[in-house]
């Protein structure tokens, strides 16, 4: 009974959320054209505001709506009057190839081939062992296990291009590690454990490029956006290891600070561990192969336009292909089918699409007005747009289930806000403070909705969703702190805050 009347709640929530979504495109869509914007423009901003409702109250399923956006795309804007020729219509073949032109973006190949990657990884069982090995290494002190469970986030950031699969591997480990101590699964060390095992996880979602789609996202719309400009996964690398490297060891300080483990915490978790790593046996041919490949893949990507001309989509590309080879490779395609979330990558090309979109009928061009004047951007410095513009997205972020989601949605007006800025005479490196804004994107530490890696921990019934919201505050203000410390020295260093 409680579970029908939890679904059909659920039921009513949606169509709620989908009839809002609807009457916010109906009003914006029909509205009286506004000066200085395009009909087309209108149209598109109609159809990302009618994506950010359904994206925020999940009233359809993220697939879905990367559908109704395409379609929207195709028939509204097609029907609309072109902006550059207001006496022809867009079309609805042109229209059509806007809400497809995501799929032909480099980086929706960057992401199909990270998922395959981050596949491979999993049906071995590499990321399970390395867990368990690094886990081996600290101990079997509730200090010791917690920064064990981080590094461990950190390890599997460089192996596994996605967040979900990261946190998915570490948390049955963690279980038995709670099990073996004796400890009940709503303890205070089960809460400390599985919420930093999520919030490490979006921590590394900052400081590795291929760590997660929505990094991926702001390659494929800064490329489009400003032509020339590009940011090799070493560049990322570079940027952001100073804010992972005090980031991770704070975030295990505000942990253990507000789930301070119980004091009748015994032993046994290091047996657990080892139990479990002895059960894996030796290390097999397809894991050994898949850590090679891994390797070689990682250094390939360091040394991209220094050594070699590979970006990161075409060596990812090349190193699934030898995953996926007969005798060679390590899995078949059909566990490929089957382990993919293919959702995720129709969802990432078409909000690329839906970028483009905006920009091509100046629908972005016109909101990124509207913001410079309403947070008085024109006469500002880089550092305060940087401060403004970054609370402004973490802010957002509560509203998110889906990084990728928000990054599809409001990095093409960054980048329109930042271009206007430079417009008005402020002297701020356009590409260089989207990618410290991206940064800002990975922000989910507040609320246990805000990234998929966080469900899948919460699912487990270790902490309460406020308990992760206790320490997520303090984890949201630190990342603050420190985002707008790097923007004064390190970043403005490399060049990547001035014009």
């Amino acid at each position: 009974m409680a579970a029908a009347a939890a679904e059909g709640g659920d039921g009513v929530r949606r169509w709620i959320g989908l009839g809002l979504a609807i009457a916010v495109l109906a009003g914006v869509v029909l509205m009286p054209p506004l000066a200085g914007l395009p009909v087309a423009g209108q149209r598109a901003i109609g159809i990302l505001l009618f994506a950010v409702v359904l994206w925020v109250t999940e009233a359809v399923d993220l697939t879905v709506s990367a559908f109704l956006i395409a379609a929207l795309i195709i028939l509204l804007v097609g029907t609309a009057p072109d902006p550059a020729d207001a006496n022809r219509l867009v079309g609805l073949s042109r229209a059509r190839d806007w809400a497809i032109a995501g799929f032909a973006n480099n980086a929706v190949a960057l992401v199909g081939a990270a998922l395959v990657f981050a596949a491979a990884v999993t049906a071995t069982g590499l990321d399970r062992r390395i867990a368990l090995v690094t886990l081996s290494r600290v101990g079997t002190k509730p200090r010791g296990i917690l920064a064990g469970t981080l590094m461990v986030g950190v390890l599997l950031a460089f192996l596994v291009p996605s967040a979900t699969a990261r946190v998915s591997a570490v948390v049955p480990i963690v279980l038995g590690i709670i099990a073996a101590f004796g400890m009940q699964r709503d303890s205070r060390l089960a809460a400390l454990l599985m919420i930093g095992s999520a919030q490490v996880c979006s921590v590394m979602n900052v400081g590795v490029l291929t760590a997660a789609a929505q990094n991926a996202t702001f390659l494929g719309l800064i490329g489009r956006a400003i032509p020339g400009a590009t940011v090799t996964w070493l560049d990322w690398f570079i940027a952001a290891a100073p804010f992972w490297l005090i980031m991770v060891p704070l975030t295990g300080v505000i942990l253990w600070r507000f789930h301070t483990p119980e004091s009748e915490v015994g032993t046994g978790g290091e047996g657990a561990v080892a139990r479990e790593l002895a059960a894996l046996g030796p290390m097999s041919g397809a894991e050994w192969r898949t850590l090679l490949t891994a390797a070689v893949l990682l250094c390939v990507w360091a040394t991209e336009q220094r050594l070699h001309v590979l970006d990161t989509a075409s060596s990812t590309m090349i190193a699934v292909t030898v995953l996926l080879l007969p005798r060679i490779g390590v899995m078949n395609w059909k566990q490929t089918q089957a382990s993919v979330p293919w959702g995720t990558l129709i969802l990432f090309a078409v909000g690329i699409a839906l970028g483009t979109v905006l920009v091509q009928t100046r629908g972005a061009a016109w909101m990124a007005g509207m913001i410079v004047d309403a947070f008085a951007l024109r006469h500002a410095t880089p550092f305060v747009i940087v401060a403004v513009m970054s609370a402004f997205l973490i802010v957002v972020h509560l509203g998110f289930a889906s990084a990728t989601a928000l990054a599809a949605a409001f990095i093409p007006i960054v980048i329109s806000v930042l271009q206007e800025v430079a417009r008005a005479g402020v002297p701020v490196n356009v590409a260089g403070v989207t990618m410290i804004l991206q940064f800002a994107v990975s922000f989910g530490f507040m609320l246990v909705v805000s990234a998929p890696q966080n469900m899948v921990a919460f699912g487990t019934g270790t902490f309460a969703a406020r308990d992760f919201t206790r320490s997520g505050v303090v984890i949201t203000l630190v990342g603050y702190g420190l985002l707008l410390l790097l923007t004064l020295t390190w970043w403005d260093w490399l060049g990547y805050v001035q014009g």
